[in-house]
């Protein structure tokens, strides 16, 4: 999957913690996306297994999309975390994790993934 595929389900799993419902107009709005742009990356999105679409235009996270959607949130709040610990300001740290968590191995991010849990949340 590219990095646009796992922002925008990623996008879906953030907006759908806060929303009853996430429509193609609330991705496009939250991202600031064009209508057009989210509309070709949802139908997408759906032919190729990682969500649904309703009728009434709502998406929904399939199985498959929820598992990367859940990869990549969580990269995101954990390379934010680090960042943020390192002294780096929480919007950058944010933006510069939503970068990272796009190409990071897995073999790293479970690395780090560790040394946050011994180190920093001081587990």
């Amino acid at each position: 999957m590219r990095e646009s595929g796992e922002m925008y389900l990623e996008t879906i799993l953030v907006l759908s913690k806060e929303k009853a419902t996430v429509r193609s107009i609330d991705v496009a709005d939250y991202r600031n996306f064009s209508k057009p742009s989210v509309s070709r990356a949802v139908n997408r999105l759906k032919d190729d297994g990682y969500i649904n679409i309703s009728p009434e235009g709502f998406l929904t996270l399939t199985k498959k999309g929820l598992e990367v959607a859940n990869t990549i949130y969580e990269r995101h709040i954990v390379l934010t975390k680090i960042l943020c610990k390192l002294g780096v300001e929480e919007t950058i740290a944010a933006d510069d994790a939503c970068r990272i968590e796009h190409c990071i191995s897995a073999e790293t991010f479970d690395a780090l993934k560790k040394y946050v849990a011994g180190h920093i949340d001081g587990k």
